[in-house]
This record gives structure tokens, C-alpha cells and sequence, in this order.
């Protein structure tokens, strides 16, 4: 890629905000990656609200002024619509086309996009693993960028390693998993790391809380009284009803909705809307709500059988709160203690220690040590080297990159 450097620093201009030195650093990492002949293989590294949606935003400027296409790769519906406002917002004084594909849009739409793609007469395509399709022709892709890596299986995964043979790669999470965070340390990937949290952010006071009457109305009316909201997170659909039971048997005057997968696409975005304009005071719903969504009002989140839960995705569950200067508060309810496993209690302690700002790296990382690296080229994405120990492993494995790299040095000169 070349960079138009007067186009560039106009677009860099509409950015509202003052960059941090991290984020202009990975920033100016990818920018670097793009204008060099080795395809980029680029993990950034982040915690939720600390901007790496500006890194992909100047990414894709610079692919689109090269003439060429750009897919945005996302876990779940409602954040590719996010991503979507949010890319058309920074594109509007610009003639290009931006488009959306989930499964919330017609067949006859879907048809659209794909002719529009294979015409090039789309330039930016931000979607769900609908994206993956094999139909799916693009007419000179040159940037590929996978928001929430870690929301991805390896047969998407294997889908992803298709598409993206001998085109710029960026790939962006909170909570690398294993696998990944090991490639990086390895040198096998590049990695940048935005460690700076926004001006004002507060860390999330999180305590383990009983599920009891007093200590939940406690929790709950501390944030309604102060105008906030609440996300109760149950991830049973089955049994969502009682928890709506219970917490109206404390306060019959709480005003609750629920939301979950398998409700339609509209009747998610319907209870959405009423909680986003403050209609509803508690929000009870599963993890579909730990992607992407920015709700600045909501800042007290309670985490029902938290055990059930991996460490990275409570990271990102307890990232929905605390993205305003208000102090936020994460209340963390353990189901039966005693069928708690060793690995659940370390889960639940490393969640608990870990400062929630800038916190995301600490905690892939104490996920690489109980889950394990996994395979770098086979389906396991964690799993156990204790045979070797890991660090006679990752000694192994950095000579053997080195001595890989050396050969290439070679082969160049």
C-alpha cells in the first residue's frame, strides 16, 4: 500500500478525540505493516473502549485509497450493526459504499451485497461469519480485519485462513485466547498493545456478592437511585423467567426486560432500544450482550454463576459496565461452592485480582497458564504442555523462529 499523506492526515483530523501514545503507536505499527512488501499479520491488543476501532478506521483508509476492498469480520449481529454506524459516521464526506451482511437482512439483500462485492462496487463490507460463505466473491479484497477474535471457532477460523491468503490481516481483541497470545509471544504474529485507558475511566469495583435479597437490592438501588441501569447476567433462557420472579419479588416497582439468542433479530433490537433510552432499569439477559455495545448509563452489572463463565469472557461481560468517569460496579455470584473445581476457583480469583482497566493482556495471560497454549496448527485452541514445561516450550519454539527468520534474512540478501 501507498499513503496519500495529505488525504491521510484530513481524514486522521475527523478523529474527536486526542490519541494516546499507545494507540498512535499501533497505529502507526499497522500503517507501517500495510506500506511493506510481508503481508501483515497484526494481533492489536486492547481493552474494551481504549480505541482500537480508530486503528481499523484509519486501516481501512488507507486499503479503500489503494482501490482496495475491506471486510470487517464480527462475532455478533449487534456489533456489526455498531461497526456499521460507526464506519458510515466517519465515511460520510466520502464517496464510498459501506455495507452490512448478517442475518438480519433479506435473502434479496444478502444477493445485493454479493454482486455489489464481485462488481466492486462495494468498498467496506462489515458482517458475521455470514461473511465466510463460500459464495462469497470479493473483486480485489486487500484488508481483512476480525474484531473479537477469541468469539471465533476453528472451523470459522479455517473458513477465515481462506479468505485471507496473501492480503493484509488485523485482528483485534480485549482477551486474546491461548493460542493466539502464545503465536504472538512466539513472534509467529505481530502484536501491539493500546494499554492507555480514555481520561476519566475508572476501575471497576468487583466483589464476589451472595444471592441474597439484601445484598442484590443493595446493588441494584444503588445504581437506579443515582439515574443508572442494570445488567443482570443469566445465561440459562430456561430458567430466566425465575430470576425475573426473584428480583420483582425485592421490587415490585423494578422495571425489567429480558433478552436473549433466541429471540428474533427485531425483538432483540425492540427491548434494546427501551434499555438504551432508559425505559427499563434492569436488563436480565445471557452473553449475547458481551460484544461491543456501548452502554454509558449502565454501570453496576451483576454476573449470576459467574463459575460457568471462561476468564476471558468475563473480562468482557464486566467491560459492559464503566465506560463513563461514574464509578461502576461488577457483583459476582458463585453458585454451589463446593462443586467449584480448582480450575473454577482460579478462573474466579484471576478475575476477581485483575484491575479491570488495561486488565485484558493479565488475564489472557493467566488463561494461557491454566488452559494452556494449544496447537499452532491444529484444532485445539488451548490445551496442556506439561510434559515439557512452558518454558522449555516457548524456548523450543523462538529458536526455531529465529532460525527461520535467519533463513529468510538470507534468502533476501
Amino acid at each position: 500500500f501507498n499513503v496519500d499523506t495529505h488525504e491521510y492526515g484530513k481524514f486522521c483530523n475527523l478523529f474527536p478525540y486526542v490519541e494516546t501514545d499507545d494507540q498512535l503507536n499501533s497505529i502507526n505499527q499497522v500503517i507501517e505493516d500495510m506500506c511493506s512488501f510481508k503481508a501483515m499479520d497484526r494481533v492489536i491488543c486492547g481493552d474494551v473502549g481504549f480505541g482500537k476501532t480508530e486503528v481499523i478506521l484509519r486501516a481501512a483508509f488507507v486499503a479503500i485509497n489503494n482501490n482496495k476492498q475491506v471486510v470487517v469480520i464480527v462475532p455478533t449481529t449487534v456489533l456489526a450493526k455498531q461497526h456499521y454506524d460507526t464506519f458510515s459516521k466517519r465515511f460520510i464526506n466520502y464517496d464510498i459504499k459501506i455495507e452490512l451482511m448478517t442475518r438480519a437482512i433479506s435473502q434479496k439483500e444478502k444477493l445485493g451485497v454479493k454482486n455489489n462485492l464481485l462488481n466492486s462496487e462495494t468498498n467496506i463490507v462489515i458482517g458475521t461469519h455470514a461473511l465466510l460463505n463460500k459464495e462469497i466473491k470479493y473483486a480485489n479484497l486487500g484488508l481483512l480485519i476480525i474484531d473479537e477474535e477469541h468469539k471465533f471457532g476453528v472451523k470459522h477460523k479455517e473458513s477465515i485462513k481462506n479468505i485471507k491468503n496473501n492480503i493484509d490481516v488485523l485482528t483485534l481483541t480485549a482477551t486474546p485466547i491461548p493460542r493466539t497470545l502464545n503465536t504472538a509471544l512466539s513472534e509467529i504474529k505481530d502484536m501491539s498493545i493500546i494499554n492507555t485507558p480514555p481520561i476519566g475511566r475508572k476501575n471497576i469495583q468487583t466483589n464476589i456478592i451472595n444471592k441474597s435479597e439484601n445484598e442484590i437490592r443493595e446493588y441494584i438501588d444503588r445504581e437506579i437511585t443515582r439515574g443508572g441501569q442494570v445488567l443482570y447476567i443469566h445465561n440459562r433462557i430456561e430458567t430466566m423467567g425465575d430470576e425475573i420472579s426473584y428480583l420483582r419479588a425485592i421490587n415490585s416497582n423494578y422495571k425489567i426486560d429480558s433478552v436473549h439468542g433466541r429471540m428474533t433479530t427485531h425483538q432483540i433490537q425492540k427491548v434494546m432500544n427501551s434499555f438504551l433510552s432508559e425505559k427499563i432499569n434492569i436488563l436480565i439477559c445471557t452473553s449475547i450482550i458481551e460484544s461491543g455495545l456501548d452502554m454509558a448509563n449502565v454501570n453496576t452489572i451483576i454476573i449470576n454463576n459467574a463459575q460457568n463463565f471462561g476468564l476471558s469472557q468475563l473480562h468482557q461481560i464486566r467491560g459492559r459496565v464503566g465506560r463513563s468517569a461514574r464509578q461502576a460496579y461488577a457483583g459476582i455470584i458463585i453458585g454451589d461452592q463446593k462443586k467449584l473445581t480448582n480450575e473454577g476457583q482460579k478462573r474466579i480469583d484471576a478475575f476477581v485480582n485483575t484491575n479491570s482497566l488495561a486488565g485484558g493482556l493479565d488475564i489472557a495471560s493467566h488463561d494461557l497458564e491454566i488452559r494452556g497454549a494449544g496447537e499452532l496448527l491444529g484444532e485445539e485452541q488451548s490445551g496442556q504442555i506439561i510434559e515439557i514445561g512452558y518454558g522449555m516450550y516457548t524456548s523450543m519454539l523462538s529458536r526455531a523462529v529465529n532460525q527461520l527468520k535467519n533463513i529468510d534474512d538470507k534468502d533476501d540478501t
